[in-house]
């Protein structure tokens, strides 16, 4: 959209060229008819519209969010991952445009048909191994395939990523997400005839000084199903009831709540000495506070003061009961 409006140095340029007779109306007037006409390739057209498209950016925007807590976790470095691009392609095309030998996961999502590809960049991949192996993150002088070592440690972290693009996708549909095997030659990840459209969502990721891009190959025939959930006011829909409509995931947050454990504290009193009374202090000396024997004692939730409590025993073990709550105005007053 930007290269098609005119700065105003373009505009006074074209302007002083009409009134010259360098440049005649009838050209720029033709020139902007041509600009008009679009090619249409009837051999890959377009499967997906520009609404689906901008479902997809942003459902993986949420999947390069949940990547990037991931990494960062577990490589304890600087990590950045975010969407690129994404856009529709034939299968061939994808399969060039990738690197040989690459780092390449076929993924089973039922309950849809089909498969998924989800490739990460050599240069990315032993980036990661070289920080998981307590390296400083750097990547390979030579791209190489992976040992078996190397492709178990990316096999872990494949599994990662498969698990954050299931939780990414729950708002359209739930799927589950498995990895059915790993290639480092694109040219044997044959999941759809070359012909067949596929769209493409492109991640840049940058782990510490180390840049390169991870792929995800989506066929059109896999999402056939469910297209018309890919809209922009399904999947925003779908966000709001996800929050709403699920007591039993609120039932257990309110169980984990209830069973959390919160340190309980009850102050005495307090009083404000010197540096020098400080460093004076010794066994056996008295600090008066400034709470009375009768006055009623803080008791802290945390780091805040919740109750008023009195002091006293309970059996052989020192306790205090709770008198009143403790209200903001209270708390106020009491200072």
């Amino acid at each position: 959209m930007g290269e098609d409006v005119l700065s105003q140095s373009e505009i006074d340029k074209l302007l002083s060229a009409i009134s010259t007779g360098a440049v005649s109306a009838e050209e720029v007037r033709d020139a902007e008819e041509q600009k008009k006409v679009k090619v249409y390739d009837f051999k890959r057209p377009d499967k997906f519209s520009k609404d689906q498209i901008r479902t997809l950016y942003m459902l993986h925007e949420n999947f390069a969010r949940l990547l990037n807590t991931y990494l960062s976790t577990h490589l304890r470095t600087m990590v950045n991952v975010e969407v690129a691009s994404v856009e529709q392609l034939t299968y061939e095309e994808f399969v060039r445009s990738l690197s040989n030998p690459s780092v390449i996961g076929v993924l089973a999502v039922p309950p849809l048909k089909g498969n998924v590809i989800m490739e990460i960049n050599p240069s990315i991949a032993f980036a990661i191994i070289d920080r998981l192996f307590g390296g400083t993150g750097e990547s390979a002088m030579k791209v190489r395939v992976l040992t078996e070592i190397e492709e178990a440690v990316m096999r872990k972290i494949m599994n990662a990523a498969i698990s954050g693009f299931k939780d990414a996708w729950e708002n359209v549909i739930n799927i589950s997400p498995q990895l059915e095997a790993m290639e480092t030659n694109p040219q044997f990840t044959q999941i759809v005839p070359p012909s067949d459209m596929v769209v493409i969502i492109t991640l840049q990721v940058r782990v510490g000084n180390v840049e390169g891009l991870m792929n995800i190959c989506i066929p059109y025939l896999v999402l056939e199903p469910i297209m018309s959930k890919l809209t922009t006011t399904f999947w925003v829909a779908a966000s709001v009831a996800n929050k709403e409509d699920h007591p039993e995931q609120i039932e257990v947050l309110q169980r984990k709540i209830r069973n959390t454990s919160v340190q309980v504290a009850v102050e005495l009193g307090s009083i404000d000495i010197t540096i020098q009374e400080f460093l004076t202090l010794g066994f056996g000396d008295v600090l008066q506070l400034d709470t009375k024997v009768d006055d009623e004692l803080k008791c802290i939730i945390g780091k805040r003061p919740k109750f008023y409590c009195r002091p006293g025993t309970f059996g052989k073990n020192a306790a205090v009961q709770i008198t009143r709550v403790i209200t903001e105005g209270d708390e106020d007053n009491n200072e």
